[in-house]
């Protein structure tokens, strides 16, 4: 368990602020937010890749580019929720299976 949590703890972290963000924050951590989903997501994607798993890898790719801060997607909150909702998925299952 504690060599699971030192090479997941990024994933994590990263779905529990997703599912942070379903409730009502200043505009800052939303910016925050996309700035750490962008890059674990980026890095996720080159970790399946490496590992052979192109379906995560494309699955977090597509999570990289919806989530990336500096060209930025623009919808409504409603949207965006299930958009959190539906991202926070790839980030918990990917852990157990990666190997």
């Amino acid at each position: 368990m504690k060599n699971f949590l030192k090479e997941n703890w990024f994933l994590l972290i990263t779905a529990l602020f997703l599912v942070g963000a379903l409730g009502s924050w200043p505009y800052g951590y939303y910016q925050l937010l996309r700035w750490i989903v962008c890059g674990v997501g980026a890095y996720s994607a080159y970790k399946a890749y490496e590992l052979g798993r192109t379906g995560w890898a494309w699955t977090f790719g597509v999570i990289t580019i919806l989530f990336n801060p500096i060209l930025p997607f623009y919808m409504q909150r409603e949207t965006w929720q299930v958009i959190d909702i539906v991202a926070t998925v790839p980030f918990l299952v990917f852990p157990f299976v990666k190997k």
